[in-house]
């Protein structure tokens, strides 16, 4: 039905009232009908900024047809409507003053108006006027975000005139930054790019120094005489000083102002073109390998004019002598380049704060990375005495345990709720089952402690293989952790890394209240001072050992789940973190909770800094990083904090 329904309408003619022909939108599209139907970019743009320009509540619309190529024209009458196009090759028409729709018709009696990439360009310009002042927020901030893809002169106007009705107040505020960077750009009145460019002038953002750049970007030109030549001169260059005299000889040829320099390949080639008789330029063959006849033959070839003539170093200086070399600004105003001096100065100023601070950021994350990775290790090898090279393993037991139960709760936030007790559970259970099977054998031994814990990590390491595979296992964060906490365009720390900060801050305080306000931080600080003494008060030390060992262990865990949010969870885990552990443990003094933290700031001060510096090396600055920390031992053994009592002893 509805094929012979077109089939009728097509036999019938499609005809449109008279006073349809002749609103204002039709009208106006007749007048232009020609280039309008087949548009050419060079001559199109009159056209557009008539039909922007005209007034009409409707025109948007249209040029957003025209635009998308939803733009027809009927070839009887030549009139133009919004056309969709459908499956059986027709089109929905739609009356382009009204919208109201038509009806459906051949498309074979409808030529498309279409605009190449060009021409769209040129449409989507003239549409952002209309966008800036849409009545949806949201169409204008996409217009908004156009200009800012791809700015234009012709955009200044119109984002000047809608800043005055914006009720938004961020979209007003990116309109007036928006404008004041295409006012430094593109704005003729140099009062207003001051204006702008004062304005900007503490703005850190990357668009801000492309806008400024360009305005002291400079060009290399010389000129015969002692004056440069006319416009923004930003330095004369001195031969000899700023570039080499060669050089600068060599720039004036390019410019065609002197002869070129003869270099020793041509020298070699006329050489060779113009031996007769065992001679060039009455110089034997025999005595060309010497540099100076080589030139003094071909000064010979010059005297017959069989060649150029050498540019000697006399010709050199008096053509520089005669010659001036200056670099010019490509902004023709000298108040606009100093202002934009003065303000890329003081962005660069403000970028190299925001620099060390962003770098501050990035060590305090990775010190309570390794304050968390080091604190059970810490109160084992502090109280103890021992050397756990398994520690690492309970960090990598820790990031499996969150895995495992993120496979049987899929809710990120509540499966780490879960994870985090549970890991400290699992690595508690499994350091008191270490302390009781092994390491209470070994006290007082510390090399057989050493390998037997380093034997240990090896079969954990590979019981995690077995278990879980060699491939590296997502532990995935919440969706509240995603994105960073951003300061401005030099400064943002992500989420996760922030979290991590947080779970340091809150393990630091946790500690210290087991230390000193509960009975098992009693009964270990005083085994940790003299446990001999603690023994004949009535203290078990075996017992204090147990537990201070599972609370050591258990620590691990729970920053194994924390590592395990950005890093990858491999059985190597904790292998990539042991010998940051132990520097930590180390550095900042053994078996003091202060000193671990102390630590751990200063290395991960020490390895953002040396990193800073060779970003590209991550090894190289890993070595220098045990190198201080190699040197600062050797003047204080004890670490930053030296702890007093059996470990100080020890």
């Amino acid at each position: 039905m509805r094929l012979i329904l077109v089939v009728l309408l097509a036999l019938a003619g499609f005809s449109v009232p008279v006073a349809a022909q002749n609103a204002p939108v039709q009208a106006l599209l007749q007048e232009f009908g020609a280039q309008v139907a087949k548009p050419s970019r060079k001559t199109i743009q009159p056209v557009i900024d008539a039909l922007a320009g005209s007034g009409l509540a409707e025109m948007p619309r249209v040029l957003e047809a025209w635009g998308e190529r939803e733009l027809w024209r009927r070839k009887s009458d030549e009139l133009f409507f919004r056309g969709i196009e459908e499956e059986d090759r027709t089109l929905r028409i739609f009356d382009l003053d009204t919208d109201a729709e038509l009806g459906v018709f051949p498309r074979a009696d409808f030529k498309q108006a279409k605009p190449n990439s060009g021409v769209q360009a040129l449409i989507s310009t003239a549409l952002v006027r209309f966008q800036l002042s849409d009545p949806d927020p949201a169409r204008r901030a996409e217009a908004l975000l156009a200009i800012q893809r791809g700015a234009q002169a012709a955009h200044l106007g119109p984002l000047r005139a809608s800043i005055e009705g914006e009720t938004d107040s961020d979209l007003r505020a990116l309109k007036e930054r928006l404008a004041g960077l295409l006012t430094i750009t593109y704005d003729t009145d140099s009062n207003a790019r001051l204006s702008a460019i004062e304005m900007v002038s503490t703005d850190l953002g990357v668009d801000v120094r492309a806008a400024l750049n360009p305005l002291v970007a400079t060009t290399r030109d010389a000129v015969v005489g002692s004056e440069p030549g006319p416009g923004n001169i930003a330095a004369i260059i001195e031969p000899g000083s700023d570039m080499s005299a060669e050089d600068a000889y060599d720039f004036l040829a390019e410019k065609g102002l002197v002869p070129a320099r003869i270099s020793d390949g041509e020298i070699h080639a006329a050489l060779a073109a113009n031996i007769e008789e065992g001679r060039v330029g009455g110089v034997p063959l025999a005595q060309l390998s010497d540099p100076t006849s080589r030139l003094t033959a071909y000064d010979g070839l010059a005297d017959a004019n069989l060649v150029p003539p050498r540019v000697r170093p006399g010709d050199i200086e008096l053509a520089l002598s005669s010659h001036t070399i200056f670099d010019t600004y490509s902004d023709p105003d000298p108040l606009v380049t100093d202002a934009a001096h003065k303000a890329l100065s003081s962005i660069e100023t403000r970028v190299g704060f925001n620099q060390a601070l962003d770098l501050s950021l990035d060590a305090l994350s990775l010190a309570s990375i390794y304050f968390l990775a080091a604190i059970g290790l810490a109160i084992t090898f502090g109280v103890m005495g021992v050397i756990n090279m398994a520690h690492g393993e309970f960090i990598m037991m820790g990031a499996y345990t969150g895995y495992v139960v993120q496979q049987f709760v899929p809710d990120y936030t509540l499966s780490i709720i879960i994870a985090l007790p549970l890991a400290f559970a699992v690595t508690f259970g499994a350091g008191v089952a270490m302390e009781r099977l092994v390491i209470r054998w070994l006290y007082h031994r510390p090399l057989e402690t050493l390998l037997a814990t380093f034997g240990i990590s090896i079969a954990l390491q590979q019981l995690a293989k077995n278990i879980f595979g060699t491939q590296a296992r997502p532990l995935t964060s919440p969706g509240w952790l995603d994105g960073a906490w951003v300061l401005n365009d030099v400064v943002s720390i992500s989420y996760i890394r922030i979290a991590i900060f947080v779970l340091a801050l809150m393990f630091l305080g946790l500690f210290l209240f087991i230390m000193k306000r509960t009975r098992l931080g009693l009964e270990t600080r005083a085994v940790t001072q003299n446990p001999r003494m603690a023994g004949a008060m009535g203290i078990n030390p075996d017992r204090v050992n147990m537990l201070t060992f599972g609370l050591g262990s258990g620590i691990a865990g729970v920053a194994g789940v924390a590592i395990g949010l950005f890093a990858k969870v491999t059985s190597e885990l904790g292998s990539d973190y042991i010998v940051q552990s132990f520097m930590t443990v180390v550095v900042g003094g053994v078996g003091n909770i202060w000193g671990a933290l102390a630590g751990a700031a200063m290395i991960g001060f020490l390895q953002k800094g040396i990193e800073w510096f060779n970003p590209s090396n991550t090894l190289a600055a890993q070595t220098y990083m045990i190198i201080f920390i190699i040197i600062f031992i050797q003047f204080r053994p004890r670490g930053i904090i030296a702890l007093k009592g059996r470990a100080a002893g020890d």
